[in-house]
Formats: C-alpha cells, structure tokens, sequence
C-alpha cells in the first residue's frame, strides 16, 4: 500500500542507520555538494525555482552558509535521523517550499514550477542518491551488491522525508537507472541558470573569504569534476583528459586518508547538523 504523503516512512527502518552510518562521509559536502546542485537543477523546473525563488532567506547567492546549512541538515536527517526528527524537519521545510512557486508562461517566468511538487522532488531526491553512491564506491567501494541494495533502499528517506512517496522511488536499481537515464533526458539549462550555477554555485567570489583565499579554487575543481560528464556538457563547462587525472588522483589520495581517520570525524560535518537540529528543537529555535 503506497504511504499517505503526509506521513514519514521508508523502506528501511530506524534500525538500518548503524548500517548505513559508516558509509556516510563529509567529505561529499565539499566535494560534490555544489556539483550536486547543478544536477538537481538540470532540470527546467527545478532550475528556474531557485533562480527565481522568492524566499531571500534560502537563496544561495543571498546567504551561502544558511542555505549551506540547511541543505546538509536536511541530508543529516533524511540519511540519519529518526522518523520523529524528519517529521519536524520536513514540516519546516514545507513551510518555506510552500512559497516557492511560478505559474510560468511569461517572459520573466517561462517555466511553471511549484516546489511543493512530488514529481520534482523525487528527482532532486535521485540526484541526493547518485552522488551519495558515488562518493561511496568512491571511498568505500567497490561495495558488494547487498550493500549496495541497502544504500539504495536507504536512499529513499532522501525523498519520503518530503513529498515523494514511497511507490515513486523507483523499485529496485534496475529500474532507478531506467528513471535516471529517461530523467537525463530532461536535463538543459537556459542562460539564466547556467550564469546563476556558474557564479553562485561554482565561482569563487561565491564562497566565504576564508575558503576563497584558501580552497575555493580546489572546490571548484573537485565539485566540476564530479559532475557526470552529460551535465557537464549540457552546462558547457570544460573539461580535459588531464582533468580527469588529477580528480582521480585526488580521490585515490582522499581514500587512503579516510582510511586511518575515525569514522566520527569523517562523517562531519553531518554529526554535528544533526546535533544542531536536536539542540534547536529542545530549545525551540527555527530549524531551517
């Protein structure tokens, strides 16, 4: 029977997070998190949402650490929270999605989009899975297929933590690489978005001083060349041979290192967004 949309389910249960948890590493935050964004938008919908959001408080270009924080807050809790603490999550996420929507048809709005939208949310969900998988076999990998099947049922708390119910994740892996390569399909950015992802989400002057006088540059790099190579083209952002080199490089390098790093400090900084939103709660401040 498919869950009410209201409610907070998933495939696997509470249970399954300490499973789950030694997967779950921080450094996808720096490495993809921005390449992760440009997937999610490669959608028209969804691209033209956030370039024409409303809501000044989550926009990226406004307020970069804020809506860093939220973002990453909202995986913490999807991948390892309780049901209880997704519920008050999703309910404030909601609150802001509610405000985020177009009619479309015009010039200043030619795409209709409604944040609130299970359809596009189940996208945004599948591109949250992929790069988590990636970053996985990655650092982990290769995983053996029950892992895997594991990772990718878990990875449905990505989506049924919002809108998306549980009969739209697509049933198996099979059928999750039927959705993304008919999802590709979609995928195109208009002028408008591709100078907004450009400048907010990959340039430089995007990032806070510290980072841009230190890793902004590095950022960058790692966050392009995590990209699947047919976002990377539908955005036109280039990329060589000699790229793909280094990238690998430095994930070979990364792979070694997390290996004699303790797990409690590879998964931040997701254990401490986490701590944050326990610690909000108990003291009823905002949670997004």
């Amino acid at each position: 029977m498919a869950a009410h949309p209201s409610s907070i389910t998933g495939v696997t249960a509470d249970s399954d997070i300490a499973e789950i948890r030694p997967y779950i590493d921080g450094i996808a935050a720096l490495y993809a998190g921005g390449a992760n964004v440009i997937m999610q938008l490669g959608w028209p919908e969804v691209g033209r949402g956030v370039f024409e959001s409303k809501v000044e408080s989550g926009r990226t270009d406004l307020h970069p650490i804020k809506r860093a924080r939220t973002t990453f807050t909202y995986l913490s809790v999807a991948l390892l929270g309780s049901d209880d603490e997704r519920a008050a999550y999703r309910r404030e996420v909601n609150r802001q999605h509610a405000q985020v929507r177009s009619a479309g048809g015009s010039e200043e709005s030619p795409v209709a989009y409604n944040a609130m939208n299970p359809e596009l949310q189940l996208w945004v969900a599948a591109c949250l899975y992929w790069g988590t998988e990636d970053i996985v076999q990655r650092l982990h990998g290769p995983l053996d297929e029950a892992t895997l099947d594991l990772l990718y049922r878990h990875g449905s708390r990505l989506g049924t933590t919002l809108q998306v119910r549980e009969d739209m994740w697509p049933a198996d892996r099979a059928a999750f690489e039927v959705y993304w390569a008919e999802g590709l399909r979609r995928v195109s950015y208009d002028a408008d978005v591709r100078r907004y992802l450009l400048k907010v989400v990959l340039g430089v002057n995007a990032f806070p001083w510290p980072l841009r006088v230190t890793f902004a540059r590095f950022i960058r790099f790692m966050n392009i060349g995590s990209l699947p190579p047919y976002f990377r083209e539908a955005l036109d952002v280039p990329w060589t041979a000699a790229d793909q080199r280094r990238h690998d490089r430095v994930f070979r390098l990364t792979r070694l290192v997390s290996r004699v790093v303790p797990s409690i400090l590879r998964r931040q900084p997701f254990g401490l967004l986490l701590l944050d939103l326990r610690l909000r709660r108990r003291f009823k401040r905002q949670l997004v």
